[in-house]
């Protein structure tokens, strides 16, 4: 009965002998104490007293922290997948104002969320900077965007930061946040490339800044596979992953197994796709193996990637899409310091797909998880949500008390069979392999 004073209790598990990381004082400390140090104590709104509820709370209207954003289109270097993808910047109140006013003025009619913006070409030119100021890329979930509420309240406290104001960027999902595709393709949730090019991007306008990562749902699945695609050579400082569905099919069967799963949120997320689809449709149906008679039949999120991400992306069926794109074995490859922050009643990514056994065979990962909260809920009685201040607590304690220049190099504990050949003896297991074959870029 605890939950009637908003107690939910907060589990952590990592590996025996976690990573040892140096402070910037000389010290040295590991992922669960800064977590720990960082993290509240989980209490939420007893109203809201199941994950149903608390997920389903998330369609609640909530104007949430106001952020304006100024947006640059992306040419895609992937030689598999080109098109363009929208990244927006934050920006202050006063440069979205202006730039709003400009585009009032030259009759830009652009269709963009709302206080959001287009780069001109000569601010986007003038875009780099030397600072040193910490970055937060943000990946958001399923047909979402940089609007979104649970997005915006991780951000603004770091941004609002008095101590160490950060920078921060939303790399959008194609097709999403009413931008264009030019391409047949919409996101996946393998879909790593954009976040890689914007990773080397941002490092080449803004060579002196710590650039830190965080993903939701889909957006998390992303990152976590791209951090172990990375390995050792991923430039992320850390990373935080919140509501992952680590393992997509273990996910969507347990979606398809009740009532509320099939009938209330594999229909909504499949709507929403619909949405996206009926928006682009002209460039997805280039594609000539999709169905329009069979797509415009579907309802739900399974049919949706059956008839549309699997003769897109050449998976046969959209179990093996799942299967392919999951993130849960990527989780024993990741060399960086790695937070991992899912409710155990999210009825969306089920619990029985979480990395627990992967997260403990990994000494630079930690999965912090409620017994209560939902899908990218959390909410708290007087609003806000839990995960996002978490995040946004766990990330300023990283930067303001870890070396990462004197923790290059620290023993890392017990290794990890990552994969690769060399140096190897079989049999050897890859956490990367992946089953559709494609070029570096």
């Amino acid at each position: 009965m605890s939950w009637l004073l908003g107690y939910s209790k907060t589990t952590y598990t990592s590996h025996s002998s976690p990573t040892p990381l140096e402070t910037k004082s000389g010290s040295k400390t590991t992922l669960p104490e800064i977590a720990k140090s960082s993290i509240p104590p989980c209490r939420l709104n007893p109203f809201l007293f199941n994950g149903h509820l608390q997920t389903m709370y998330t369609a609640v209207k909530d104007p949430g922290p106001p952020i304006y954003y100024k947006r640059q289109i992306f040419d895609s270097n992937h030689s598999v997948y080109p098109g363009t993808f929208a990244v927006d910047f934050v920006v202050s109140k006063e440069e979205g104002e202006a730039s709003a006013s400009r585009m009032k003025e030259d009759k830009d009619d652009t269709e963009l969320p709302e206080r959001t913006t287009n780069f001109t070409a000569k601010e986007w030119q003038g875009i780099s900077s030397d600072d040193d100021k910490p970055m937060l890329i943000a990946l958001h979930g399923l047909t979402g965007g940089s609007h979104e509420v649970y997005l915006r309240e991780t951000l603004y406290p770091l941004l609002a930061s008095s101590t160490q104001p950060w920078a921060a960027c939303v790399v959008n999902g194609r097709g999403c946040a009413l931008s264009k595709i030019t391409t047949p393709q919409l996101f996946n949730s393998r879909a790593t490339w954009d976040l890689r090019q914007v990773v080397t991007t941002l490092h080449d306008l803004f060579p002196n800044r710590p650039l830190y990562a965080i993903g939701f749902s889909l957006g998390a699945n992303i990152l976590t596979n791209y951090c172990g695609e990375q390995g050792a050579s991923c430039t992320l400082k850390a990373a935080v992953s919140c509501s992952n569905p680590w393992n997509l099919e273990v996910c969507n069967t347990t979606l398809q197994s009740t009532y509320l799963g099939l009938h209330i949120y594999s229909r909504t997320m499949g709507k929403n796709l619909m949405g996206l689809f009926k928006r682009h449709r002209d460039q997805i149906l280039q594609n000539p193996g999709i169905d329009e008679t069979a797509l415009l039949a579907s309802k739900y999120l399974h049919e949706f990637d059956r008839h549309v991400q699997c003769p897109t992306w050449g998976y046969p069926t959209e179990g093996a899409y799942y299967r392919d794109s999951q993130s849960v074995d990527a989780v024993l490859a990741i060399r960086i310091p790695f937070l991992g922050i899912n409710a155990e009643d999210d009825p969306i990514s089920n619990k029985a797909g979480l990395p627990y056994q992967e997260v403990l065979q990994n000494p630079n990962t930690l999965l912090v998880t409620t017994d209560w909260g939902g899908h990218l809920g959390s909410f708290q009685l007087g609003g806000g949500r839990w995960f996002a201040t978490a995040a946004a607590s766990f990330l300023q304690k990283m930067h303001a008390e870890v070396d990462f220049e004197a923790t290059k190099g620290v023993d890392g504990g017990k290794d990890v069979n990552m994969g690769g050949l060399e140096g190897k003896k079989y049999p050897i297991f890859d956490p990367n392999h992946r089953r559709l074959i494609l070029p570096d870029a």
